[in-house]
């Protein structure tokens, strides 16, 4: 066959193909990825929950209801930005200045109960213990951000810069934040990776020229995340390795380890999904009770130890979110109890202990 290509032997013919599949293989792409900047709000901390707790009250004071399909609007805004939007949205009869001067203290309050959001801590002292620099970057005043951070140990010492939306000329989704954190920490747009959690936050990363990874706070949204060089479930899932950067060294046969988080409750009938299609029963808890938890966790597969109060203690893997396959309204509690059953347990008290994170959701 080689000599039928016009070689004179099947060592010249192996040559020619060897250089042939070097010319057609993609090359890698080498990334130049040194510094990390890094939005607060929403990708660091959980504030949606304390947004919902100020404002709930507040409107119910006002005859008004609080809807949270509407709070995707807010994310990505600056403080002026998103009270315009609550006021419209409400119909509240306030001036947006006398708004902001009724809530302000109200948030002010609570900047110290605000959590971090799962994968922060550990991406932050990955950063910091291989020497890469990192910035804040946020639309927040910078009087907010050194607030919100003085309550998470070794936070503030672990940024080479932190920028303020009100120590530039325009906020998100306008570059000058991302740019003047660039500029604080000596380097240039094309070395640095924004992670970011909303759409203007990742307009301004790409205007700016940098890389963007997208997180995105408000579930079911991914499709609009497209101009992001990258789009991840949560911070539990960077890579970063993938620009360049030193590897976490922490997953164990392909599961992160976690602090463990426990929850309890009563056995109840789910959707019917795992019955009448993977013909395994899923012994769901009622998400209603559990509202608080479960926004403080990202969705995706997890796994630890199930206990019921009169069998036993058994392995088990749980999916928390909204089943991608089946698209549910509501974010659920889904473990599955790795053993054989001869019969259902509903209203038996379970009680789980996660300890582990496998993977995102994915249909």
């Amino acid at each position: 066959p080689c000599r039928g290509l016009g070689f004179p032997d099947s060592f010249s013919c192996c040559i020619k193909l060897f250089h042939f599949l070097q010319m057609a293989a993609p090359k890698p792409i080498t990334r130049l990825i040194s510094h990390v900047i890094l939005d607060l709000d929403g990708t660091l901390l959980n504030t949606d929950c304390v947004v919902s707790q100020v404002l709930k009250p507040f409107l119910v004071k006002n005859g008004k209801k609080w809807d949270s399909k509407k709070a995707h609007k807010l994310v990505g805004k600056t403080p002026y930005e998103a009270a315009a939007v609550v006021l419209e949205d409400y119909g509240l009869p306030y001036s947006t200045e006398e708004f902001l001067s009724v809530l302000t203290p109200m948030f002010n309050e609570q900047w110290c109960n605000i959590k971090a959001l799962p994968g922060a801590n550990r991406l932050i002292k990955h950063l910091k213990s291989n020497g890469v620099p990192a910035a804040l970057a946020s639309n927040s005043p910078r009087s907010n951000i050194e607030a919100k951070i003085s309550c998470h140990q070794g936070w503030k010492e672990s940024f080479s810069a932190i920028v303020g939306g009100d120590e530039v000329e325009k906020g998100k989704p306008s570059p000058d934040i991302f740019l003047e954190a660039a500029k604080r920490m000596n380097t240039g747009s094309p070395n640095c990776v924004v992670i970011e959690d909303s759409l203007p936050g990742v307009m301004a990363g790409k205007s700016a020229g940098m890389h963007v990874i997208a997180v995105p706070s408000v579930p079911k949204r991914t499709a609009e995340f497209s101009s992001a060089d990258e789009v991840i479930n949560s911070l539990l899932d960077v890579k970063p390795e993938k620009w360049g950067l030193p590897p976490f060294n922490d997953w164990v046969d392909d599961t992160l380890p976690i602090e463990p988080w426990f929850i309890g409750g009563p056995v109840i009938k789910g959707f019917g999904h795992g019955s009448k299609v993977l013909g395994i029963p899923t012994a769901n808890l009622p998400a209603e009770n559990f509202s608080d938890i479960l926004s403080e966790h990202t969705s995706g597969v997890y796994f630890g130890w199930a206990g019921l109060s009169t069998r036993g203690i058994y392995k088990m893997v749980m999916s928390i979110g909204w089943n991608p396959y089946f698209d549910n309204t509501e974010k659920t509690i889904e473990p599955w109890l790795i053993h054989d059953f001869g019969e259902d347990f509903y209203g038996e008290e379970l009680r789980l202990a996660i300890v582990g994170y496998i993977r995102p959701e994915k249909e």
